[in-house]
């Protein structure tokens, strides 16, 4: 390894070229990193500051020629560089817009620190960017046009600079001088020696932080051969990326990765732990080549992209995925991945995958109408696919829903009409989800809801007229209260500001009113002359049994449902009373037992033998009655608790009732918020 320290200037002299390897990102910094960068080098002239550090470039010198350009492979640090380019083009620029300002050599900058100027081709750019930005650098390096529709933020941090320059703050030859002061480490490794891979790994860049899937390409590219990385790079993790929408694509490519090893290893990676996991995997998994493995990643990442980006030429499945976003339902990508493959290996038809999506959803928004928790989706549909049975497949997803009675259920249709009716509708995030689905329906000619406001039935107005109070009853302030923001008295109208406050009939026989609506929201109003607590009750009851159909329950007969019920052997019922407890000890568990109870509707108490178990989808804490106190059990490891007060013992490999590595004891009520602290992180390490 030989490190020098320098600037960009020393950097890029010479016959140099600078290559940005494939499996390297793409130019990714944003204007925020820009503008910094900018302000040190307008804060460095003003303050006459004679240099500033702003990080190293750490590269791999190729085999030198005897002749010609000596090639380097940067492996860190291209955003900087990148950048430091484009404000160089931009400097380079102005000089050759405005001749009259001698204090800048433009042929200076573009020979020396832009081009090597006797070279032909691609050797001609001292640098060379991977394949999505490279024709855009070359352009911006040659002054030749760019297609006004593109995207790209080597062009939008290009502009960013131009107009920098253009504001004066500092005089051309000022800006020259002061990117000459910014000091750079350029470390070049010698490949027979240093280990790329784990220089790359640890390196703290001052740019932009490397994403989990950034962490990925290089892990699978980087420690291929040659050839091999140029064909997995052109034919298989190229062809991925482009899946992606470019601005979104490297939080969407964090994600899948993360969904691509829960559907895998029916378990979630913690959210900043999945380039690890992946590692493990890769070690592990079943395919014997790299090749391989990213043919497996291609085809997953094709029906992910479709989900996420709403693609399908299945008019059915298109508005399907664009219900799965609506809810933001990504908790269900890990399953769906698995299903959409079974469909393509023609385990399901076409139709099967219409029916599991229409499950799922229904599924998601059933359980947000009846207000269930959602902490425990995304582990549900993370082991979903240990439930499948493929000589039945349909049914045994069906059997799963069905038959859970936990807080996993799937709310049947009384529990769903029951929240449905008295639910505040209006002030879910869904509300134009719910309307414009019960509006087009079966609707050969459906409206977009977007062309629409949503409009009170019965006014907002806590004091309305008089008119509207009499129409309401006596008791209108209770109608109201209870009512107003429910989908009985929830419509669509194009003319929301012009009905206001005003009374029913007016809203009904105005210009635009009820009477004239064609929605079939409306159709029921139409019939009236009046609207009160009874019209709301009716027409509450009918959407509910249009949502009921919209957002059906899954049906199973009890022939098909038999093979999925377990006979449960009678379990001994156990109590609080099954212990050996006194008053003392009574009061100790009240106390922890309303906090831990309080965590979350989805927490569930168990009164086993000898201990009480609080769990999500298995035991997060276990509490044992003793004499004097509580003895608490913990189900995480030791080392990943954090436990300031040392109140935990590692009991690891030591026979105690309960489960988990970690104990504590609460000898007193005021020890509720210490323990409840340590009880908290096992609750948080199953909800998340």
């Amino acid at each position: 390894m030989d490190a020098t320290k320098g600037n960009i200037y020393s950097i890029l002299n010479g016959n140099k070229q600078f290559l940005i390897p494939v499996y390297q990102r793409y130019y990714s910094w944003d204007i925020e990193q820009c503008r910094r960068l900018w302000s040190d080098i307008v804060d460095m002239q003003k303050k006459n500051k004679q240099g500033h550090f702003v990080g190293s470039i750490v590269n791999i010198a190729e085999q030198a020629m005897p002749t010609g350009v000596q090639k380097y492979m940067i492996i860190d640090g291209q955003q900087r560089m990148t950048t430091l380019t484009l404000l160089l083009i931009a400097l380079r620029d102005y000089a050759i817009n405005h001749p009259e300002d001698t204090s800048i050599n433009s042929r200076r900058i573009d020979n020396m620190l832009l081009k090597n100027e006797y070279e032909s081709g691609d050797e001609r750019y001292k640098l060379l960017l991977t394949e999505n930005d490279r024709d855009v650098l070359i352009r911006l390096v040659e002054q030749k046009p760019i297609a006004d529709n593109t995207v790209s933020r080597l062009l939008t941090n290009y502009k960013f600079f131009v107009e920098q320059i253009e504001k004066n703050e500092l005089m051309p030859a000022d800006i020259y001088e002061s990117i000459g002061k910014l000091q750079i480490v350029n470390i070049t490794l010698d490949r027979t020696v240093d280990d790329a891979q784990a220089i790359f790994e640890s390196l703290n860049s001052t740019g932009k932080e490397l994403s989990e899937s950034d962490l990925i390409r290089n892990y699978i590219l980087m420690g291929l051969e040659n050839d091999e990385q140029c064909y997995v790079y052109e034919h298989l993790w190229r062809p991925m990326e482009l899946m992606f929408e470019y601005e979104k694509q490297a939080s969407v490519m964090d994600r899948f990765f993360r969904d691509y090893l829960t559907m895998k290893l029916t378990r979630i990676p913690k959210i900043d732990k999945v380039y690890e996991e992946f590692k493990l995997y890769h070690v592990n998994c079943e395919f014997s080549s790299v090749r391989e493995l990213c043919e497996d990643l291609l085809t997953y990442a094709k029906y992910y992209t479709d989900m996420v980006f709403v693609r399908s030429s299945n008019s059915i499945i298109k508005t399907l995925y664009a219900d799965v976003n609506d809810l933001r339902m990504e908790v269900a990508f890990p399953f769906l991945l698995k299903v959409h493959n079974d469909c393509t290996k023609g385990m399901i038809t076409e139709n099967n995958l219409i029916e599991i999506l229409k499950m799922c959803i229904s599924y998601v928004f059933r359980r947000s109408i009846c207000d269930i928790s959602t902490n425990s989706l995304n582990k549900t549909f993370a082991t979903l696919r240990n439930e499948i049975k493929p000589d039945d497949y349909i049914n045994s997803i069906k059997a799963f829903f069905i038959l859970r009675d936990d807080y996993k259920q799937f709310p049947d249709d009384d529990k769903f009409e029951a929240a449905f009716v008295s639910r505040d509708i209006y002030n879910m995030r869904s509300r134009n989800y719910i309307l414009s689905h019960l509006e087009n329906y079966n609707n050969k000619a459906p409206i977009v809801i977007e062309n629409y406001t949503i409009e009170h039935i019965m006014p907002q107005n806590t004091n309305p007229n008089d008119e509207w109070k009499k129409e309401l009853g006596p008791n209108w302030k209770e109608v109201q209260k209870t009512y107003l923001h429910t989908i009985g008295n929830l419509t669509l109208t194009a003319y929301n500001s012009e009905m206001s406050d005003k009374p029913f009939m007016e809203k009904m026989d105005m210009v635009g009113g009820f009477k004239e609506s064609a929605l079939r929201l409306n159709a029921y109003l139409v019939k009236l002359t009046e609207w009160n607590e009874k019209h709301i009750k009716e027409r509450a009851k009918l959407l509910s049994d249009k949502a009921k159909e919209v957002w059906n329950y899954p049906y199973l007969s009890e022939a098909e449902l038999a093979p999925y019920r377990v006979e449960e052997k009678p379990a001994q019922k156990y109590s609080l009373d099954t212990y050996d407890i006194n008053v003392f000890t009574k009061t100790l568990f009240e106390v922890l037992d309303k906090r831990i109870i309080n965590l979350s509707s989805d927490v569930k108490r168990e009164y086993k033998k000898l201990y009480i178990a609080y769990k999500l989808d298995t035991n997060f804490v276990d509490v044992v009655v003793q004499k004097q106190r509580l003895r608490i059990s913990v189900n995480m490891k030791f080392s990943e608790i954090r436990d300031p007060k040392r109140i935990c013992k590692d009991i690891t490999g030591l026979g105690r009732w309960g489960n988990g590595d970690v104990e504590l004891f609460m000898e007193h009520t005021s020890d509720v918020d210490n323990v409840m602290e340590i009880i908290e992180q096992s609750y948080r390490a199953q909800a998340e």
